[in-house]
């Protein structure tokens, strides 16, 4: 890696919010593990994925408690970093780096590549999250946001742990950890893979005249159980319409039309796009609801009543 590349490298990032400037003994290797991510070696035009968790913080005795997964871990030896990255895909196996050079993978009992995934990863680890996932994307989990490499910038997506208090306090929004998990699924499962959507968690009485049911009943798949998200979200990305959860946070409707009543279309502005427009006039006419609403580019935004709660963009 030439002296330039990675001065550009650390200039991105720290334009993005993420500060690599040497000034802590880890930056050196993280920015070595983003600089392969970035660009790996092709062999025969496949191009690698690869996962580095840098300088863990937690004790290795914590890491299965905080991850749910059962963790092999067998040490590098005396081979050097780029040799020892050959045997880390990102998903299933990890290179763990630390500034002292005792370096080991971490292997998993099942894979563990989702950005969901890395966040766990980069909590429970106390560490610093690179990653370039199968589909080429690149992405990098530290402190307080998730970093994507889009092939031309970077994206930066604040946490919903740092933003999440904000909505929770207004009162009237239900119960806190479905409104938390709905904003971790919109984010790192929806937004993280630019799947558009809404979602409209009906937190009392929902007020059914507002909208149109246009699809049949879909399965009650509940945002508390890893296994429903993954269906839940292969579903969103293929229909249009909102997605309607009820105050357990149990799927009851998909595809809905929103129909905003005159006195929203009046005293509504318009907000981002139609999307965003259609779920901020919604939680107008419906003020029980909490209307979480996802850009095909990444940004989550959350409305009730009428205003915007929270957004995990800048406004």
């Amino acid at each position: 890696m030439t002296s330039g590349r990675r001065r550009r490298l650390v200039e991105e990032l720290a334009e993005a919010g993420l500060d690599l400037d040497g000034s802590a003994p880890w930056h050196d290797l993280a920015v070595d593990e983003l600089d392969y991510a970035l660009r790996p070696p092709v062999h025969e035009r496949r191009v690698p994925s690869v996962g580095a968790l840098v300088d863990p913080a937690a004790p290795p005795d914590d890491w299965a408690a905080g991850t749910g997964l059962m963790i092999e871990r067998r040490p590098v030896g005396e081979r050097s970093s780029a040799s020892a990255r050959r045997y880390a895909d990102g998903m299933s196996s990890w290179l763990v780096r630390r500034v002292d050079g005792d370096d080991e993978w971490a292997i998993f009992d099942r894979p563990a590549g989702s950005e969901r995934d890395l966040v766990v990863l980069a909590e429970a680890f106390g560490a610093t999250a690179v990653q370039r996932h199968p589909s080429g994307v690149v992405r990098v989990v530290h402190d307080d946001a998730v970093l994507r490499w889009d092939g031309r910038w970077w994206h930066r997506e604040p946490l919903v742990r740092t933003w999440i208090d904000t909505v929770g306090a207004c009162s009237g929004g239900g119960d806190p950890d479905v409104l938390r998990r709905l904003a971790e699924f919109a984010v790192h499962d929806l937004g993280a893979r630019g799947i558009g959507a809404t979602l409209v968690y009906e937190s009392g009485t929902s007020v059914q005249a507002t909208f149109e049911e246009r699809l049949p009943m879909p399965p009650p798949l509940d945002v508390h159980q890893p296994f429903d998200l993954a269906p839940l979200r292969h579903v969103l990305a293929q229909i249009d319409g909102a997605t309607v959860f009820d105050s357990a946070g149990v799927l009851r409707l998909i595809g809905v039309r929103l129909v905003p009543s005159a006195e929203a279309e009046a005293g509504v502005d318009g907000h981002r796009g139609m999307r965003h427009t259609a779920g901020r006039r919604y939680s107008f006419d419906d003020p029980t609801a909490t209307v979480i609403v996802v850009s095909e580019d990444g940004p989550v935004t959350i409305y009730r009543a009428g205003e915007v709660l929270g957004s995990s963009a800048p406004t």
